[in-house]
């Protein structure tokens, strides 16, 4: 039987989609369907094993599934928190589904910030990096657990703040809360143990990890092309965000005029574009680009 790689992917929401959709840019065809727990891809040697977020650490530390994608603030807090500890490490950031875990507190309350907290209760799903937090800052005060509904707990006098998931902050403010400290910025990653792979699922692996790497820089890159004087040529250069020397070629019928061409990996605004046509540069295009390799 064909060894196939195994991944652990959030079953539902935010992150589960971004997760599908990553996987689905590096070529891999796969279909959810209904409640099951495990998917096969059709292209590649790969199962995604559809599971809680909060039990993925512990699936890839224990060998039950080779990686996971999970949130950041999932892994530190199973790492944190699980007897014995967890054998998962990051082993990519992803960019998506970014998040911060933050102290809030009535809005025009009291606690301002954490220099407020000694000696007051403090609501969270997050007992293991905030019990840290408290400890390394040596504030003393009393943890609070709960299931969810966190932003409730000042306004039922459970606690007088909480530590919570902050993505807009609306839910915050619909309940009078406001954020006064981020003690964790969280983002999708991929997990993965320190166990060595048999060469199938290493050869797997590798070969996914190429393709994530290649979906991933391409996210933030674009292709520019331009027309400008052979002598600005320089000063585009320097303005063009993150690429390497540009490609320049000859325009027919004109020795001043020069086409040139672009991969940038940083962010192209319009300021960006702004400078490149005070610098003689037109018509210039900004495509994106789907997939790259290095």
């Amino acid at each position: 039987m064909t060894e196939r790689l195994r991944i652990a992917v959030q079953k539902k929401g935010r992150l589960a989609d971004d997760s599908f959709a990553l996987l689905k840019k590096c070529g891999l065809r796969f279909a959810i369907r209904g409640g099951g727990l495990l998917t096969r891809v059709k292209n590649l040697p790969i199962d995604l094993l559809l599971v809680r977020d909060d039990d993925i650490p512990a699936f890839v530390s224990t060998g039950a599934s080779d990686l996971g994608f999970v949130g950041e603030n999932v892994l530190v807090e199973e790492q944190l928190t699980t007897e014995g500890g967890i054998d998962a490490q990051i082993d990519r950031r992803l960019g998506f589904s970014r998040c911060k875990l933050s102290l809030a507190a009535e809005s025009g309350g009291d606690i301002l910030s954490s220099t407020d907290l000694n000696g007051t209760k403090i609501a969270t799903t997050y007992p293991g990096v905030l019990r840290k937090y408290l400890a390394d800052n040596k504030i003393k005060a009393t943890i609070v657990e709960m299931k969810g509904a966190v932003e409730l707990a000042p306004s039922i006098n459970i606690a007088q703040s909480i530590c919570d998931l902050v993505s807009s902050g609306a839910t915050l403010e619909a309940n009078g809360l406001a954020a006064f400290e981020t003690i964790l910025q969280s983002e999708a990653v991929l997990i993965k143990s320190a166990r060595t792979l048999s060469p199938v699922k290493q050869d797997i692996y590798d070969k996914l990890i190429r393709r994530i790497d290649g979906v991933t820089a391409s996210s933030d890159s674009k292709y520019i092309m331009l027309n400008a004087p052979r002598a600005a040529l320089e000063a585009i250069s320097a303005i063009l965000p993150g690429a390497d020397a540009p490609t320049v070629m000859s325009l027919a019928g004109s020795d001043d005029m020069v086409a040139v061409q672009a991969v940038c990996t940083e962010n192209v605004f319009w300021e960006t574009l702004e400078q490149l046509k005070a610098e003689g540069a037109r018509a210039i295009l900004v495509l994106p680009i789907e997939k790259m390799m290095a």
